[in-house]
């Protein structure tokens, strides 16, 4: 079998410059690859016009570095005439009719989607064991999780079988399976991308972001993803920059914070042995690295509880089997066929948090918890720009353990939100975010690195991760 797509990206594309390979040559390996992996449950949906595209992709000259590269996106991000599902029963028959505006980006680059990935259901989950369509395995050990809820598209390049896959971040869903499998996993700044497209679930926390083997290759991504969009109303206007331009450069005189909450006793032995060894790489190499006291870092988990299940309550009111989607088939009146499409359509996590989500929203609640929630999480803001004030970065572990053993989380639901405690506050605060690999524990298990950065300044993140990469 060719292995073209273990190439490097820069490396596919002379091949496609020099007419030595085709689109159509990395569009039928991925699709071979995907076959022989299927055990690993990456995808939802494959595209069945991707040989043709990929044909029609012969006849052009290559004009980016991403020309003719297949790549994975999630399936939560609508693409025309491709089933889109969220990994849910309610819409396991969609086929939308409009492209997502990141999706129309991907298709001007020329980009080929060889599919859909597999996720938690609504993306609600952090091992994406809530998948409708399967648990997706980690291609590190395939009896443990690839993390959530882009489980699939981690699982997707981890396992080799696409260079690129897009996932969203709503409490750390990029990062921790990034940590998991071993890949590098950016959340932009929120507004960086728009998410016109992609179907929501806490609003004023989700985010599109790059999924990639390199951090060259994740900066790169993230070129041609960003930009304001009239479409969505969060999308940030901000001059056109190259995110790959700080990469190679060395990291003397830069200031960089740990937080005592990311290295106390929440997190595991191992990963803290080797986030300290890192530490003292990066020392050795001329930055400074202080640990500072952080309030509310503590307190995120809860927030994140209230203020995603609030959103995804109001947002996923819109499922209701009238217009799109799963509906039951035997009801009396119209009220009963809500009822029956929805209980029938939405797996037991899902329905969880709309549940609380709906008690949170309703009468003087509202007040209580959801506007509260808002208050601190300004204060969490407020609390990072200060810390920003005196440092360039702030780092910590990804996650607290290395990937758990399928079905450990599934049952315990505080447990599994314990997996993302040191990731959630980047979405409270609307910081990017990155998980770059550092290791492997003693049971050969990725570790991940987190590098979090001042709003809208993804570029230094891609600085030390790049400095890190090479070493680690």
């Amino acid at each position: 079998m060719s292995k073209y797509l273990d190439l490097s990206i820069k490396e596919i594309h002379e091949l496609l410059v020099e007419k030595k390979i085709t689109p159509l040559d990395l569009v039928d390996e991925a699709l071979e690859r995907i076959e022989e992996n299927k055990d690993l449950n990456a995808f939802i949906t494959i595209n069945d016009k991707v040989r043709e595209e990929a044909s029609a992709l012969g006849e052009v000259e290559p004009d980016n570095i991403f020309f003719g590269i297949p790549i994975a996106v999630k399936d939560n991000i609508v693409t025309k005439d491709m089933r889109t599902t969220c990994a849910s029963h309610i819409l396991d028959n969609f086929i939308p009719i409009y492209d997502a505006t990141i999706v129309e980006k991907l298709k001007e680059n020329k980009l080929l989607i060889i599919g859909k990935a597999n996720m938690d259901e609504f993306a609600m989950g952090s091992t994406s064991e809530t998948s409708y369509f399967g648990t997706p395995l980690n291609p590190h050990d395939k009896k443990r999780t690839a993390g959530g809820s882009s489980g699939g598209s981690a699982a997707a390049i981890s396992g080799g079988l696409v260079p690129l896959a897009l996932g969203s971040d709503t409490g750390g869903s990029i990062r921790q399976p990034a940590s998991y499998t071993g890949i590098v996993g950016m959340k932009p700044t929120y507004g960086r991308i728009s998410r016109y497209g992609l179907v929501a679930f806490a609003s004023s926390l989700d985010q599109i972001g790059p999924m990639t083997r390199t951090v060259y290759e994740n900066a790169a991504l993230l070129n041609i993803l960003v930009g304001e969009d009239d479409k969505d109303l969060t999308s940030v206007k901000k001059e056109k920059e190259d995110f790959t331009r700080l990469i190679g450069k060395d990291i003397k005189g830069m200031k960089i914070a740990l937080p005592k909450y990311f290295v106390s006793d929440i997190v595991d032995e191992e990963i803290s042995k080797r986030i300290k060894e890192v530490i003292s790489f990066l020392k050795e190499n001329g930055a400074t690295v202080d640990i500072v006291d952080m309030k509310y870092l503590d307190t995120a988990v809860n927030l994140y509880q209230i203020i995603a299940m609030a959103e995804a309550s109001s947002n996923l009111a819109r499922f209701d089997g009238i217009r799109y989607g799963y509906r039951a088939t035997s009801f009396n009146n119209v009220d009963s066929m809500y009822e029956k499409t929805r209980g029938e359509g939405f797996g037991d996590e899902v329905k969880r948090r709309i549940m609380v989500g709906s008690y949170i929203l309703s009468g003087e609640n509202a007040k209580t918890y959801y506007d509260k929630a808002l208050m601190v999480r300004d204060d969490i803001t407020k609390e990072f720009n200060r810390v920003f004030k005196d440092y360039d970065l702030i780092i910590g572990p990804t996650t607290t353990r290395v990937a758990p053993l399928l079905g450990t989380s599934k049952d315990d639901p505080h447990k599994a939100f314990m997996d993302d405690v040191l990731v959630i506050p980047v979405n409270m605060a609307g910081l990017p975010g990155l998980s770059v690999p550092v290791g492997k524990s003693s049971e050969n298990l990725p570790i991940g690195l987190h590098i979090i950065g001042k709003a809208f300044d993804e570029a230094t993140i891609y600085r030390l991760a790049s400095f890190i990469e090479e070493v680690f």
